[in-house]
């Protein structure tokens, strides 16, 4: 009787342990990246005492939980490559702690397998139709913007309304940030308790429908640190949108009176086109002159 022996081939291993490999590589390169950013903050640039018995380079883990407002625990393990999840409010509190970049807050989400939910600079939701037309309604300043207020794209005269928006990142041209945080924005308008208490209210009105959204959430989250958002947004006013005048003080002009008029691209979406016409004919002569400063680059 002859017995035949047989070989058994193994296969190269396929399946689940690749991606299995793959999101423990990214963990890694997210921890040690995590790491390089923390080191090469100094503590006085985030308003911490430096203190004489300092040994960690930069931040030290404690601090940046503490300042993220996230579990120290949690974020020793996110250095440590553990296998947690990592929400994209969390990944934007690190970017802004730590201070990332355009580049580096791209390659924070990539490592971390989430999509960045905050306008990035660039906007494939506008057309090219869409930017000839804000172009063509210089001098009127004109934008486009979704139902959370993010800035989509704008035209020059819009661009020195309220602010020098060129100079603000891309991921924080939202009128809601800025009527909050920005001083040239607040200072631009005459009547601001009232601007924001109805901008809380149309805010509060859109979210309805976008209540599990994580940009939705990290918006709120990041407004809430502004005591006036905290007061307006706990009235739980509801306002919809309407044209009504608003009047600002521009650096550069002086005194607008104007008409706001939301021009609708995709009810569904909230998508809009926002127009700032001249309630008289003082306001439109300002106009003309703020939009030559603007594309002379006579403004800074």
């Amino acid at each position: 009787m002859t017995t035949t022996a047989t070989t058994a081939t193994t296969a190269p291993e396929t399946g689940p342990a690749q991606p299995a490999r793959g999101a423990e590589i990214r963990r890694h390169e997210l921890a040690a990246f995590l790491r390089s950013r923390r080191e090469r903050i100094a503590p006085e640039q985030v308003g911490l005492p430096r203190g004489a018995r300092r040994r960690t380079p930069g931040l030290r883990r404690e601090e940046v939980a503490q300042l993220a407002a996230v579990g120290v625990t949690w974020y020793t393990w996110l250095e440590q490559a553990r296998d947690i999840q990592v929400s994209v409010q969390v990944l934007d509190a690190l970017a802004r702690t730590l201070m990332l970049d355009a580049s580096e807050r791209v390659h924070l989400f990539q490592l971390a397998g989430a999509t960045d939910p905050t306008p990035a600079a660039s906007c494939s939701g506008v057309t090219d139709a869409q930017r000839e037309l804000l172009r063509r309604l210089e001098p009127i300043p004109a934008c486009i913007q979704n139902s959370r207020y993010d800035i989509l794209a704008y035209n020059r005269t819009y661009a020195r309304l309220l602010c020098d928006l060129d100079a603000i990142p891309p991921e924080d041209r939202n009128c809601m940030l800025l009527v909050h945080t920005n001083s040239d924005w607040r200072a631009s308008i005459v009547h601001l308790e009232e601007t924001m208490r109805l901008m809380a209210a149309r805010l509060r009105a859109s979210m309805a429908g976008h209540l599990a959204e994580p940009a939705w959430k990290m918006l709120v989250k990041r407004l809430s640190e502004s005591p006036e958002f905290r007061e307006n947004w706990e009235r739980y006013e509801v306002v919809g949108n309407r044209s009504k005048t608003k009047e600002f003080l521009n650096p550069y002009v002086g005194h607008l009176s104007l008409v706001h008029t939301d021009l609708w691209l995709s009810p569904q979406s909230g998508a809009r086109m926002v127009t700032y016409t001249p309630r008289n004919e003082e306001t439109r002569l300002r106009l003309e002159r703020l939009h030559e400063l603007a594309t002379a680059g006579d403004v800074s």
